[in-house]
């Protein structure tokens, strides 16, 4: 395999399956001892994860990080855009805040986003084997072609072979297919290597007919059909894998004693929806999505997750009643979590000049906490201990404790407090801490004993970890099983080759135009 090569996991749609394939391909190649590293360009998720050096990646390519190997790099993920209403989006480059910007301004930025692209996959290309580079979106938005900097942009740019995925499940996706290979010109037609199909059901022979009419009709193989494997449930991509009623997590078998219910508020705007897995990861700990005040008042822990805009989905929890639901349980000593945007909703007071630009807010005075809002981005690993247990994980957010008159929660190893707790009420900015195994457990005894469950014992063998570690291998298995690797190894060492054009087919001409 030639050092530096390269390939694009590009979709017919959002959601297709790009991350998933990546993160397969990389921990795949990984074991066969290639140094492989991902890519995505740009990406638009509220799921972030905080790098070694301080900067902001997607949680997608943080996850593909640890599938290579890798600690997370800021090159993984060179443009992040999180959106913070309907008509703008905070952006982050190279790990670091570039200002909220709406279309028209970001896509006035593009040549400069560009070669920020080009300079951050040209050094992993010199540093690694193999660079797995996943597409947004759709690669057939042409509308936004000339703009474009992850998708077919960047396959130009770089001469990147591109394999297309389509989610079956979804239905139409033959059409999506030939009709996202056909709106694409030429010159990008002639990367379009091959197929994958993602999420398949029944009997394989019910589809190769249309598989083999894609083929005559495209000049280009199918090189994998996936099934479909409810069972990889691991650090999704956004906020919008993780709809009301869903339960989070596999299908572990429950030990038998009694089980705890958690309901995790799913905000319009919810970021770092991962956070809540790790309780997943527990056998006899039911997560589900919820939105609905009667959810809140019966589970036996509530979770208010990050929130990529505070005041804004503080705001829709108040007209939805649910704000008046968390604080009965807290009057009633029923625990409830905050974590970031969800920790900041709790206070007393919250001051917001830069995400909302509403000033002073009422929070919902469940911690005596006041929170202030920052123009300054706090983005650092966390590392510390609560009690006796050891904690980590990551900190992304402006607001900040300005005055707290509460028992400190957790303590950071260098910087000191963190966090505010008073009775069953608990907030922390600390993203990634329930992933600490001793922590999770001491924390679900508390609750358990709080709502009188206190046969409620935690699986001692339960290591999210390990947990992410399996899930990956599972993703890489399902890929080598079910895509042609071969043909993925020759695309990796020789690109695309020549390959055929199907604009003649819509001109009536049925015989595929081999011109590059």
């Amino acid at each position: 395999m030639r050092p530096g090569g390269a390939l694009l996991v590009g979709g017919t749609s959002s959601d297709a399956g790009k991350s998933l394939i990546v993160a397969g391909l990389c921990r795949a190649l990984a074991r066969e001892g290639v140094r492989v590293a991902p890519f995505k360009a740009q990406n638009m998720s509220n799921n972030s994860a905080v790098t070694v050096d301080g900067g902001e990646i997607g949680r997608a390519q943080a996850l593909q990080a640890t599938a290579c190997g890798l600690l997370p790099d800021t090159r993984f993920n060179p443009v992040l855009l999180k959106p913070g209403s309907e008509k703008r989006s905070h952006v982050i480059v190279r790990g670091r805040p570039y200002g909220d910007v709406g279309a028209a301004d970001y896509h006035a930025r593009r040549t400069e986003l560009a070669d920020v692209v080009a300079a951050e996959l040209a050094s992993l290309r010199r540093e690694f084997d193999v660079v797995i580079c996943e597409g947004a979106g759709s690669i057939a938005e042409v509308n936004l072609r000339a703009t474009d900097i992850a998708n077919m942009g960047l396959a130009r740019a770089a001469q990147i072979p591109v394999l297309l995925v389509t989610d079956i499940d979804r239905g139409g996706s033959l059409a999506h297919l030939f009709g996202t290979l056909a709106l694409l010109e030429p010159a990008d037609q002639a990367l379009v290597a091959g197929f994958v199909v993602n999420k398949f059901r029944g009997d394989r022979s019910l589809l190769t007919p249309g598989l083999d009419t894609i083929g005559e009709r495209t000049g280009r193989p199918t090189l994998g059909v996936l099934p479909y494997a409810d069972d990889l449930w691991i650090d999704a991509e956004d906020s919008l894998a993780s709809p009301v009623g869903r339960r989070v997590g596999g299908r572990d078998a429950y030990t038998g004693g009694p089980r705890l219910t958690v309901a995790a508020i799913r905000f319009p705007r919810t970021s770092n929806t991962t956070d809540v897995e790790a309780l997943a990861c527990e056998p006899d700990v039911d997560v589900t999505w919820v939105d609905d005040p009667a959810a809140v008042r019966s589970a036996d822990l509530v979770v208010l997750p990050g929130s990529r805009a505070t005041v804004a989905d503080l705001d829709w929890l108040r007209e939805r009643g649910l704000a008046d639901a968390v604080v009965e349980r807290a009057r009633a000593a029923r625990p409830v979590l905050g974590i970031c945007g969800g920790f900041q909703m709790l206070a007393r007071r919250i001051t917001d000049s830069v995400e909302s630009g509403r000033g002073e807010v009422d929070g919902l005075g469940l911690l005596d906490v006041d929170i202030v809002f920052r123009n300054d981005k706090t983005l650092r690993p966390f590392v510390g201990h609560s009690g006796p247990d050891p904690v980590s994980g990551y900190e992304i957010h402006h607001g900040v404790i300005s005055r707290s008159a509460e028992a400190t929660w957790l303590v950071d190893d260098q910087t000191g407090p963190e966090g505010a707790r008073a009775g069953a009420v608990a907030g922390t900015h600390c993203h990634g801490l329930l992933d600490a195994d001793e922590f999770r457990r001491s924390y679900l005894v508390e609750v358990a004993t709080a709502v009188d469950k206190s046969g409620f014992v935690p699986a001692p063998h339960v290591s999210a970890a390990a947990v992410r570690e399996t899930q990956l291998d599972a993703i890489a298995d399902l890929v080598t099983s079910h895509l042609d690797m071969r043909a993925v190894r020759r695309l990796l060492a020789a690109g695309a080759g020549e390959l055929p054009t199907v604009l003649s087919w819509l001109s009536g001409d049925r015989t595929p135009d081999h011109r590059p």
